[in-house]
């Protein structure tokens, strides 16, 4: 069969992801925090960024305002053919088409006409302490176990040995690691790495370097002053029994009354079952919300968070800049600042698009999910992705993205804007089906009210949710309620 060239016209549609769609992208999903390190990184790297410190009063407003377009999700904006895209968007957006045929010194001036002199640096507060004066350290679990350990006398393996040990343990004190394993690698039998785990076993906190939690508390026991010999007894041989709250069996085994083996049970309850706890320290996370929900009379109003975030402008001194390249024809100049206009102007569009976004996102969350911001978690109901997707005229994708690692203020709590966007639990009726956060809320509510000598069973819970119109299975409760964190009713009953 001989070859031959042909020539042939296919017409063909596909998203092109420029880098300035990357980048819209980019910013949509991340949260109030990353972004803010963004834009702090993005104006470091182009001199044409300047962030505007403050406005004098009686001046016009912000030039930042002059780079909000009007402009539609990133997704849509590709399909856009280029004669429509110059119709419609602002004179800013424009340049970012035109690369050439564009008056830069004519932009730039009427860019900066209103902007004013801004202060170099904030305004530093006197009052506030040294910062010597906030700085803390707090002592390891390692470093005070690594201390006791120098105060002992001890052969330099043993010693190498230790510290293997506690260079192995974790945050709760437990050893994670092979004795034996430990042994071979200091070059010591496994009798004397037993004699060496002991030694570290009886430093403070006690238990600590522990296998477990048998162990934990039988090395706690052994150092009650006076020993209790049922105590130990029990912790050796019946602790099963004990974490079932089966006290009879225990009381029965023993051939003791019933008292003393409550009376042994509330000494044990006592002791530390994670001896490195006291010592694990996390600092605490604090939420900055994303968005404000608050209710002014009958509405709900909507507040972007943009506390702390720097506005951005083009900065003033670029103006002599571009004016210079244009008479002395540098092109090389020009080109430059061009191409840093250009990533300027594509960023804060990129912003104020994010902005909107997230407004939209809220507002449609808000008209569907009234009840809940009214009355509590109670009353969510169910929602999906494409429910707002609809509302709004976006991809699902978007709204994935906005949702992520956003955090929204409302007059019942602080939640992330992905916790209204749940599946739905049938009603036993055939009514409205409701949200599973709003049953696992029930759930939650029946377990704290239930009689902690006689707690709801998986089972009764499934009775008590149905007679509240809620048709939910046994094996959905057990996985509602292990979510929660919340024991089964065995663990959960109590005697003593």
């Amino acid at each position: 069969m001989a070859l031959e060239i042909k020539q042939s016209l296919r017409l063909s549609q596909q998203l092109v992801m420029t880098p300035q769609l990357q980048q819209a992208i980019k910013l949509l999903q991340l949260n109030r925090m990353e972004l803010q390190e963004v834009v702090n990184q993005e104006l470091i790297e182009n001199p044409v960024l300047e962030e505007v410190m403050d406005v004098p009063e009686g001046e016009a407003a912000a030039p930042e305002d002059n780079t909000s377009p009007e402009a539609p999700d990133p997704e849509m904006e590709q399909r856009r053919d280029e004669d429509s895209f110059i119709k419609e968007t602002p004179r800013e957006e424009q340049l970012v088409a035109s690369k050439d045929d564009f008056n830069w010194e004519s932009y730039v001036e009427d860019f900066n006409s209103n902007s004013s002199s801004a202060p170099s640096m904030r305004e530093i507060n006197e009052e506030l302490p040294s910062f010597e004066n906030v700085l803390t350290k707090t002592t390891s679990l390692e470093d005070h176990l690594a201390w006791q350990l120098s105060m002992v006398t001890i052969s330099e393996p043993e010693k190498k040995l230790g510290e293997s040990i506690i260079g192995n343990l974790t945050d709760d004190g437990y050893l994670n690691a092979n004795l034996a394993d430990l042994a071979r690698e200091a070059g010591m039998e496994l009798e004397d790495a037993e004699e060496v785990l002991k030694i570290v076993q009886n430093f403070d906190p006690l238990g600590v370097g522990s296998r477990t939690l048998q162990e934990c508390l039988a090395i706690q026991a052994k150092f009650m002053n006076p020993r209790q010999p049922l105590v130990e007894q029990i912790i050796d041989k019946h602790l099963g029994d004990l974490e079932r709250k089966n006290y009879q069996a225990v009381s029965k085994a023993l051939g003791i009354p019933l008292d003393k083996v409550i009376e042994a049970t509330k000494l044990i309850l006592e002791f530390e079952p994670k001896p490195g706890r006291s010592f694990h320290t996390s600092d605490t996370q604090y939420i900055t919300p994303d968005i404000y929900v608050y209710k002014v009379g009958d509405e709900f109003v909507i507040v972007l968070n943009e506390d702390g975030m720097p506005k951005l402008r083009i900065s003033p001194y670029y103006k002599s800049i571009l004016a210079s390249a244009q008479k002395d024809q540098n092109k090389v100049t020009k080109e430059y600042v061009q191409d840093k206009l250009r990533s300027a102007v594509w960023l804060i569009r990129s912003i104020h698009n994010r902005q909107k976004t997230i407004y939209k996102v809220t507002d449609a969350i808000v008209k569907r999910q009234r009840d809940f911001f009214e009355k509590g978690v109670q009353m969510l109901k169910p929602m999906i992705l494409k429910d707002v997707a609809n509302d709004i005229g976006m991809h699902e994708s978007t709204i994935s993205r906005v949702t992520t690692n956003k955090f929204v203020h409302t007059p019942v709590g602080i939640f992330e804007l992905k916790y209204f966007f749940n599946s739905s639990i049938n009603a036993a009726d055939g009514s409205d089906a409701l949200a599973s956060e709003a049953v696992k809320e029930k759930i939650r509510q029946m377990i704290q009210k239930e009689d902690q000598k006689n707690p709801l069973s998986d089972q009764k819970i499934v009775e008590l949710l149905r007679s509240d119109n809620i048709d939910i299975a046994r094996r959905t409760v057990a996985k509602y309620r292990d979510m929660l964190g919340i024991l089964s009713s065995g663990k959960r009953k109590k005697i003593i």
